[in-house]
Order: structure tokens, then C-alpha cells, then sequence
């Protein structure tokens, strides 16, 4: 695995630059750490998501937060080459020879996959056992993005409230006129709070998982049509062609590349 650039160097940025941006201004570090509004902020906005989703879903959503800063460790590439490798021994040696390869595959849904070819099912009817598998993981893999999603649509309101209450907690105090102008600074902190995780770490989390789990659903949806050729008896070199069709565009690599790697 290696880390993704692109999410830990923006997240440096996003708060680097307003950080140095307040300090430009004449501001501290100190005036925006405020423990108070931090609790009510992210503690409501943590208690809203958990009564939004089912417990299960949201500890899904936390542990796959790594996939955020971390590159998955097998690409679209690795499995072409993989199913290739498949597609030749199967040819060479026959479909049932893959049995023998089975406990060493890592993918488990490669591996289920191969086993009802091994076993003898139809083509046809392989499509439509795994096509089904697909589905229900998708919409249940659907659910973790959304976790995020509804937390950067609750943070900006949670900080409001956590506004007005610390102008409550102000008004009250009106007697002592030298702390009013203070109080006020406090209070919209937790409105900075709400609007910051919102825009700056909810949403780009789920938008980067909506990325990964995207990737995921190809990498599957490849490794079906792989093992589906295989099994209908397609000439290896065919199958790179056909599979490769699966790759983005943008990282799309020729034929002649993927199958010297």
C-alpha cells in the first residue's frame, strides 16, 4: 500500500492556508481552540449521524477511512494480468486445473467466482449468481459515503446552534460590556467548527470513498467477465483485449504493456 498524495497534501493545505490566514490577520492559534464548541459541534453532529444509521454502518464508515489517505494494493492492472495467467493454464491444462490455485487467491470474490467455475456451472447462469452478489454489495457499500455526507450536511447547523447558545450565555452577561465583545468571538467559533468539518472533511472523505468504492465495483465487474471468458473458453490473448476495456481511460495502458509486466 502506499499513501494517496493527493488527500493528505490537500487536507494539509485546506488547513495550512487558513491557519497561516488567521495569523496573517493578526490572529492566534488560540482564539479558534475552543473545547466547548468542539463538543457541541462535533458531539451533535455524531449523535445525529448515529441516529440517521444503523451502528454497524457507521463503525463500517470509520474503519474505512483508511481507504481515504491509503491507495488500494491491487490495481486494475494486477487482476488483467492475473486473469490472463488464469485464461493460459486454463487452456493449456483445463478449467478444473484452477482448483489447485484456489487457496492461494487473495480476492475473495476471484475466488468464488473460480470455484463455481471450477464446480461446472453454466456461463449464463455464473453471471447471474455473482451479477446478484454484486448488487447487494453495492448498495450495502452505497451506505458508507452517505455516513459522511449526512455529517457535513449536519456539522453547519450543529455549529449554529452551538452559536447561539454562546450568545445566550452572552447576553446574559451584558453588565460587564468589556467581555460582551469577547463572548461573541467564542461563541461563532462553533459555527467555524460546523462549516470547516463540513466542507473541508466530511464531504471530500465521502466523495473520495464514492471514488474508491467505484473502483472496487469495476475491479469486480471485471473479474466476472474475466472469469466468464474463461469459462466459455476465450483465447487469453482476446480476453487482456476485451478486459481492458474496463480501464479508465486516463490510465489506460496498451496491450502489449500489461501483458510484458
Amino acid at each position: 500500500m502506499s499513501i494517496d498524495k493527493a488527500s493528505l497534501g490537500g487536507i494539509v493545505l485546506a488547513l495550512g492556508g487558513i491557519l497561516l490566514g488567521l495569523v496573517l490577520e493578526g490572529g492566534n492559534l488560540g482564539q479558534v481552540l475552543q473545547p466547548t464548541a468542539a463538543m457541541i459541534v462535533f458531539g451533535g453532529t455524531l449523535g445525529a449521524v448515529m441516529l440517521q444509521f444503523p451502528l454497524p454502518i457507521i463503525i463500517l464508515a470509520f474503519r474505512q477511512l483508511s481507504t481515504v489517505f491509503v491507495n488500494p494494493e491491487r490495481n486494475q492492472e494486477d487482476m488483467i494480468r492475473e486473469l490472463v495467467k488464469f485464461a493460459q493454464k486454463a487452456r493449456r491444462d483445463g478449467i478444473v486445473s484452477l482448483d489447485a490455485s484456489l487457496p492461494e487467491i487473495e480476492d475473495p470474490f476471484l475466488q468464488r467466482s473460480l470455484m463455481l467455475a471450477v464446480d461446472g456451472t453454466e456461463p449464463q447462469e455464473l453471471r447471474k449468481i455473482m451479477e446478484l452478489e454484486l448488487d447487494n454489495q453495492a448498495e450495502y457499500e452505497e451506505q458508507v459515503p452517505q455516513v459522511f455526507e449526512s455529517a457535513g450536511g449536519f456539522a453547519p447547523t450543529v455549529g449554529i446552534i452551538g452559536a447561539v447558545l454562546g450568545l445566550i450565555q452572552v447576553m446574559q452577561h451584558l453588565d460587564k460590556i468589556d467581555e460582551v465583545g469577547k463572548g461573541i468571538a467564542v461563541a461563532f467559533v462553533a459555527t467555524i467548527y460546523g462549516v470547516a468539518s463540513a466542507n473541508l472533511l466530511y464531504l471530500p472523505i465521502a466523495g473520495k470513498m464514492k471514488l474508491r468504492i467505484r473502483e472496487e465495483q469495476v475491479m469486480r465487474e471485471m473479474t466476472l467477465e474475466g472469469v466468464a471468458s474463461i469459462l466459455e473458453g476465450m483465447n487469453p490473448r482476446m480476453l487482456e483485449t476485451k478486459l481492458l476495456g474496463f480501464l479508465v481511460e486516463s490510465n489506460q495502458s496498451p496491450p502489449e504493456e500489461v501483458a510484458e509486466k
